[in-house]
C-alpha cells in the first residue's frame, strides 16, 4: 500500500487512459439480481453503497476527506465527495467523454488497470454503471481542472452530451440518483410503491466504513421531514474506536486494547483486540473495507499468531507448568474481540467464491501474522498487569475447555451405549425423511401431552420441556450438557454439539419452537432462541428454526361457528363481522395447555392453516449485541436497553 508521501504521486495520471473498458451495460436492467442481489430494501440499500464505495476509494487513496449523502422526498439520493473529480477527457476508446463511459460501460472504471487505484474497496467496480443503469433519472456533477461538468441520464442512457455548467477551485464529485420503480417497485391495490429506506442500518454501515477509513468524515442529511435529521460520523482511533464501541457495555478485561497499524510492501495491516468477561468471541474482518464474514487468509493469520505468542508467554511467566498441554485457539479467542483489517494491491486481491465473503491472498496471512506476532509480544512485555489478567481467562478457559469435553464426552458415549437412543419424553414421529419431519418444542408436559395427541404421528414430534431451561449466555458448555432439558433437545436433534456439531445429521428440517403468548413463554422463547444462536447457528442459518404463533383469542357464535384470532386487531375485526356480541362468546387463551388436541392442531400445528415465523437473523452483530446485553451479567445495560425502548411497546402482557 502507498504510503501517505507518495499517494499524490500515484494518482497523478488519473485520467481517460486510466480506464479500461471490457464491456456494455445492457445485462442490467434484464438481470439486476445478479449486479446488487436483489430488488427489495437491500438492493435500493446496494445502490447508495456502490456510489459511497467509490467516494471511499478516493478517501484511500489520500484524496478525499468528506463523503456526504442526503436523502430526499421520494428515493432520490445523492452522494458527494471532495475527491479528485471523475475524469472529463474524452476516453481513447470510446471517443466519449470519460465521464459518459465510467456510467455508461459495466466494468469501466479506474479500478481495472491504470495506476489511479492502488487500494480500492469495490467488489466489482461497476458500481456507477449498475447505478446509473436501474435509476429512473442519474445527474452527474463533476469539479475539476476549474471548471464544473455535469451530464443527466434516464434509466442508463444519455439525455444529453456533458456540458460544462460553472467554475470552482476546488474538486469534487456529486453523484444524484432516483430508482427506477419499474425496477425496484412492488404492486399494491394497483400502486407502485418502493420501500422505505432503513436509516438505521445506512447509519450502522456508514459507522463502520468511517471506523475502517480513519480520518475520514462522513455525514447523512435525511431530508424527507420537516425537520431534516443529520448524523456524523469521524473516528481518528481506527480500529481502536471500532472496538471500544463493539464492547461497550461489557465487562473489559483489559483496560488498555491491543492495537497495531503497519504498512508491509503492498500490503497494510490494523488490528484491534479485546478481553471481555465474556465466553463468546468475537471476530471481524475486512479487506479492503468489504467486510469478510467467513474470514480468511487474514483472520487465520492473526490467529495463529495469537496462539502461537499466547503459548510462549504462558510458558516462559509459568502460567502453564512443563507437564501442562498448550493453550489452543479456541481457549485464547474465548471472550476476545478482535478486528482485523488489511488493505491490498487492487490488482492482486482475491476472493474465494462468488459471495467475496472470504479473502483467500496468502500473502496476507503472513503479513497478519507478521505484524500481530511482533506487536502482541512487545505489548505483554511492556503491560504486565493485562498481560496477567489475559492469561488468568485463558488459562480458565483451557480447564473449562477440557471440563466440558469430560461433560460432552459422557453425553455422547452414554447415547452410543444406549445405541444412539432418543431422550424417553420425546414422542418421534415415524417418518425418516429430515425434510418433511418436524419437532415441536413445546412447554410444560399439559401443552405436550395436548401437543402428542393432536399431531400427524408420520412427521410431527413432539419434545415437552419443563420450566425454563438454562441460560446459556452465562455457563459454559460443560454446566450447559449438565442440564437434563438441555442434554434431551441436543440428543432429539441428532447433530451433536461444539466441535462435533454437525448440521447435515439433523433429525428435522422444521425446529418448531412453541410457548405460551405470555411473560413465562416469551422468556423461554427466548431462552430457546439465544440457546440455537449461540450453539446452533447453522440451524437458524440453514432455515430450519420456526416459532409457532397460537392464537390469543377463541370467538364462538351460537355453539356453531368457531374463529380464532391471533391478536387484538383480528379479534375486533372478527367481531365486527359477526355484528358484535350477541350470541357471541370470547374466550382468551392463557396457555397451550387449555386447548384440547383439536384445538391446539388446527390452530398451531396443522400446515395448512398454522402460522409459523421462521427465525432469520440479518444482522448477526446487532443480535449478538442484543443477546449479550439481554441475557448477559450485567445488569446496567439491560436496564438502560429496558429503559430506552419502554415506551415504544403499546401492548405489555404482564
Amino acid at each position: 500500500m502507498p504510503k501517505d508521501d507518495d499517494k499524490k504521486q500515484v494518482g497523478a495520471s488519473y485520467t481517460g487512459k486510466d480506464i479500461q473498458v471490457l464491456e456494455g451495460l445492457e445485462p442490467v436492467r434484464k438481470r439486476p439480481g445478479m449486479y446488487i442481489g436483489s430488488t427489495g430494501i437491500d438492493g435500493l440499500h446496494h445502490l447508495i453503497w456502490e456510489i459511497v464505495d467509490n467516494s471511499i476509494d478516493e478517501a484511500m487513496a489520500g484524496f478525499a476527506k468528506n463523503i456526504d449523502i442526503r436523502l430526499f422526498d421520494g428515493h432520490k439520493v445523492s452522494v458527494r465527495d471532495d475527491g479528485r473529480g471523475i475524469p472529463v477527457d474524452v476516453h481513447p476508446k470510446t471517443k466519449k467523454s470519460t465521464l459518459e463511459t465510467v456510467l455508461t460501460t459495466l466494468h469501466a472504471g479506474g479500478k481495472f488497470g491504470g495506476e489511479s487505484y492502488k487500494v480500492s474497496g469495490g467488489l466489482h467496480g461497476v458500481g456507477a454503471s449498475v447505478v446509473n443503469a436501474l435509476s429512473q433519472y442519474l445527474r452527474a456533477e463533476v469539479s475539476r481542472d476549474g471548471n464544473v461538468y455535469m451530464q443527466e441520464y434516464v434509466r442508463g442512457k444519455p439525455k444529453a452530451e456533458m456540458k460544462k455548467i460553472g467554475k470552482s477551485v476546488a474538486t469534487w464529485t456529486t453523484i444524484t440518483f432516483d430508482p427506477d420503480p419499474e425496477i425496484f417497485g412492488v404492486k399494491e391495490e394497483g400502486n407502485v410503491t418502493l420501500p422505505e429506506y432503513d436509516v438505521k442500518k445506512m447509519l450502522e454501515h456508514l459507522r463502520q466504513q468511517a471506523y475502517l477509513t480513519r480520518g475520514v468524515r462522513m455525514q447523512i442529511w435525511d431530508e424527507r421531514t420537516a425537520s431534516p435529521e443529520a448524523y456524523g460520523f469521524y473516528f481518528e482511533g481506527g480500529l481502536r474506536s471500532f472496538l471500544l464501541h463493539l464492547t461497550e457495555g461489557e465487562k473489559r478485561i483489559q483496560d488498555t486494547p491491543f492495537y497495531t497499524m503497519k504498512d508491509d510492501p503492498g500490503i497494510s495491516v490494523e488490528v484491534a483486540a479485546m478481553y471481555t468477561d465474556e465466553f463468546q468471541g468475537r471476530e471481524l474482518s475486512f479487506a479492503n473495507n468489504i467486510y469478510t464474514p467467513e474470514g480468511g487468509m487474514h483472520l487465520t493469520g492473526f490467529r495463529s499468531a495469537l496462539t502461537r505468542v499466547l503459548n510462549d508467554y504462558a510458558r516462559k511467566n509459568n502460567f502453564l507448568k512443563d507437564n501442562e498441554e498448550n493453550l489452543i485457539g479456541d481457549d485464547v479467542r474465548e471472550g476476545m474481540t478482535v478486528i482485523v483489517s488489511v488493505k491490498l494491491l487492487s490488482d492482486i486481491l482475491q476472493f474465494e467464491g462468488q459471495t467475496k465473503a472470504k479473502l483467500g491472498n496468502p500473502e496476507a496471512r503472513q503479513a497478519v501474522e507478521t505484524v500481530v506476532n511482533e506487536a502482541l509480544q512487545e505489548f505483554l512485555e511492556k503491560n504486565p498487569q493485562e498481560a496477567k489478567r489475559m492469561m488468568e481467562k485463558v488459562i480458565l478457559a483451557a480447564k473449562a475447555r477440557k471440563a466440558a469435553k469430560a461433560a460432552r464426552d459422557t453425553v455422547l458415549r452414554k447415547g452410543a451405549l444406549e445405541g444412539l437412543a432418543l431422550p424417553g419424553k420425546l414422542a418421534d414421529c415415524s417418518s425418516r425423511s429430515a425434510a418433511e419431519s418436524e419437532l415441536f418444542i413445546v412447554e410444560g408436559d399439559s401443552a405436550g401431552g395436548s401437543a402428542k395427541q393432536g399431531r400427524n404421528r408420520r412427521f410431527q414430534a413432539i419434545l415437552p420441556l419443563k420450566g425454563k431451561i438454562l441460560n446459556v449466555e452465562k455457563s459454559r458448555i460443560d454446566k450447559m450438557l449438565a442440564n437434563k432439558e438441555i442434554r434431551s433437545l441436543v440428543i432429539a436433534l441428532g447433530t451433536a454439539i461444539g466441535t462435533e456439531f454437525d448440521v447435515s445429521k439433523i433429525r428435522y428440517h422444521k425446529v418448531v419452537i412453541m410457548t405460551d403468548a405470555d411473560v413465562d413463554g416469551s422468556h423461554i422463547r427466548t431462552l430457546l432462541l439465544t440457546l440455537f444462536y449461540r450453539y446452533f447457528p447453522q440451524v437458524i442459518q440453514m432455515g430450519y428454526l420456526y416459532a409457532a404463533v397460537p392464537p390469543l383469542y377463541r370467538i364462538e357464535k351460537s355453539k356453531k361457528e368457531v374463529m380464532y384470532a391471533y391478536n387484538d386487531s383480528e379479534k375486533e375485526t372478527l367481531l365486527a363481522s359477526l355484528g358484535g356480541e350477541r350470541g357471541v362468546s370470547v374466550s382468551r387463551y392463557k396457555g397451550l395447555g387449555e386447548m384440547n388436541p383439536e384445538q391446539l392442531w388446527e390452530t398451531t400445528m396443522d400446515p395448512e392453516r398454522r402460522m409459523l415465523k421462521r427465525i432469520d437473523v440479518d444482522d448477526i452483530e446487532a443480535a449478538d449485541r442484543s443477546f449479550d446485553i439481554l441475557m448477559g451479567e450485567e445488569v446496567a445495560p439491560r436496564k438502560s436497553f429496558i429503559n430506552a425502548y419502554a415506551q415504544k411497546v403499546k401492548n405489555l402482557d404482564i
